[in-house]
């Protein structure tokens, strides 16, 4: 159900993938996402599911009205969201950030020293318009500094699958070189997590765990492109209240 990943002293984060819930076909089964036209009862069950196993507080979780842009919001309360945006960022403890996926890539970032963390939702349109950076632009403002962020990029489609037209390729590359890709086909294809890692690198961030599972490719995650109608896995990051056990590096 979880997969955990280390960011640093003080800092929780993870990824779920689709096992674990009550949803049934073709939401099967841990469905995080409460606007695919699942049950919203069973996205309740599988919420607190989910936040039992991180062991977490299920109404501290901020969950975000997803559009593919870039806009970033700061939030200290699970109700601080008054519109639709593609990033969060905190400084208070116990606040958990999530981000919802199905092929697109989430991003989670972490200043343990500053206290601040970040989650975005990074598809090609919002990789392309640099939600990302204006993550970490928003964390920068709460005292975050991009030799000390750590981030995680979770699974999502990866290069050698996810294609493209030609043109499409070309004007995302022409913004974002590393995600110039070309499928196992042989055809146009696009690579998101290494332009994120690009864009990363670009602001000073190279502490960057990258996830190798890609969604299209592993039944164990949901994934719109593989499947159409379906569910959405998450990522997960929190600053903890206590992080006396937790380890020091990346």
């Amino acid at each position: 159900m979880i997969t955990e990943t280390p960011l640093g002293a003080g800092i929780g984060a993870a990824f779920t993938d689709r096992a674990g819930g009550v949803s049934t076909a073709p939401f099967t089964a841990l469905n995080l996402g409460g606007a695919v036209g699942d049950d919203p009862a069973a996205v309740r069950t599988n919420r607190e599911r989910a936040a039992a196993a991180l062991g977490v507080d299920p109404g501290r979780t901020v969950w975000m009205r997803q559009v593919h842009g870039a806009d970033v919001a700061f939030v200290s309360s699970p109700a601080g969201l008054d519109g639709a945006v593609d990033g969060v960022v905190t400084t208070v403890p116990g606040l958990v950030l999530a981000v919802l996926v199905a092929d697109c890539a989430p991003v989670l970032l972490a200043d343990p020293v500053a206290g601040v963390v970040g989650a975005a939702h990074s598809g090609r349109p919002g990789t392309l318009a640099g939600v990302v950076p204006a993550v970490v632009a928003r964390m920068r403002e709460h005292g975050a500094e991009p030799a000390r962020i750590t981030a995680a990029i979770g699974p999502a489609a990866c290069g050698s699958c996810y294609e493209v037209p030609a043109e499409m390729r070309d004007g995302v590359a022409a913004r974002v070189p590393a995600a110039y890709a070309t499928t196992r086909a042989g055809t146009p294809g696009l690579d998101l997590r290494a332009g994120i890692v690009e864009q990363l690198a670009a602001l000073g961030v190279t502490g960057v765990r990258v996830d190798p599972r890609c969604t299209i490719e592993t039944p164990d995650l949901f994934s719109y492109r593989r499947e159409g109608r379906t569910g959405r896995f998450a990522g997960f990051v929190w600053l903890k209240d206590d992080d006396s056990d937790d380890p020091d590096d990346l």
